[in-house]
């Protein structure tokens, strides 16, 4: 009899603590610099989570280290929903390579909602004379370790899916790791990088205004904002497959009722008409999965990423 009034106490208490949620301004902490698409997502989303809550959504960023600085700092942060982490596929990538975290990624952060998943796009300069993924394929191969592109650092999604991309291929080329996309961007349209692997809304704008050519996406379909440029597996890599997601986390100490109502909350934010429509136009399709699925999601990519780490020798750091 005791113990079930103390469950029920409990159950009350934190059904209470949800329901009061958010007491005062919510914190996201975006793992990498202003500019970038998880930035870009993270903003989008804070301003519409902002206006369900009636609280301030205040969005920071802490890049360095892909992501690790930020995520620790959320990791130690008190746990009650009012810190948050906003990271992306570079997460899994980074708990399998980065030797000497401060924290432990499924132990002390809880995965709590799914911000979308969008194909990267394998760009160049249009000054590099390459025009389709044979071409490059052709380039790499004929001076070997000579080609360089860029990431959003060790570990990061387009890390990844560039490494991915020279499995498949058997190219030589050379990883050059930034803090953030948007740099990568900049030094492949400057000439400094080759090419690089990079997200849908932060290449789209230098495609429209022809500063980078797209090769090909990376998805398994086509995507309705490029639907002229093919898929990596249709220009010469049968079965190439990548796609690039973000995601939120908070505290692992969070309780459940609170994020419940978190993961509730994301689900209508990127649910409503304006929010849906600004993220399809930045080429994020939605993923609907609930707190569980998305936890169990993020496992797999840990798995998914060891494999090809180990694939490609990257070394942990």
């Amino acid at each position: 009899m005791r113990f079930a009034v103390s469950c029920c106490i409990v159950f009350c208490t934190a059904t209470a603590f949800a329901q009061g949620f958010p007491a005062k301004p919510v914190h996201v902490v975006v793992a990498f610099s202003p500019g970038g698409v998880t930035d870009v997502i993270a903003r989008a989303v804070g301003a519409k989570l902002s206006e369900l809550w009636r609280e301030p959504v205040v969005v920071e960023n802490r890049a360095g280290a892909n992501g690790s600085i930020a995520a620790a700092l959320v990791a130690k942060a008190p746990p009650d929903g009012h810190v948050l982490l906003v990271h992306s596929a570079g997460f899994a990538t980074n708990a399998v390579l980065a030797a000497n975290l401060a924290f432990d990624p499924l132990q002390d952060l809880a995965a709590v909602a799914p911000l979308g998943a969008q194909p990267q796009v394998l760009v160049v300069a249009p000054s590099s004379g390459i025009a389709s993924v044979e071409a490059l394929i052709a380039r790499a191969r004929a001076a070997p370790g000579m080609l360089h592109y860029g990431s959003a650092g060790i570990g990061s999604g387009a890390h990844l899916n560039g490494e991915k991309f020279r499995l498949a291929t058997g190219i030589d080329v050379v990883h050059v790791p930034y803090k953030g996309g948007a740099e990568a961007i900049q030094d492949t349209i400057a000439g400094r990088l080759d090419f690089t692997f990079n997200t849908l809304t932060l290449a789209l704008p230098h495609l429209r205004d022809g500063k980078l050519l797209a090769l090909g996406v990376s998805s398994a379909r086509r995507t309705a904002l490029l639907p002229q440029v093919p898929t990596i597996a249709d220009a010469g890599v049968p079965g190439f497959e990548y796609s690039f997601w973000n995601g939120l986390w908070a505290p692992a100490a969070t309780p459940p009722a609170v994020l419940d109502r978190i993961a509730a909350d994301v689900a209508r934010a990127i649910a409503a008409p304006d929010l849906a429509e600004r993220l399809a136009k930045l080429g994020a399709e939605p993923m609907h999965l609930s707190r569980e699925e998305f936890a169990r999601f993020v496992r797999a990519e840990i798995e998914d990423a060891a494999r090809i780490t180990r694939a490609a020798g990257i070394q942990a750091r």
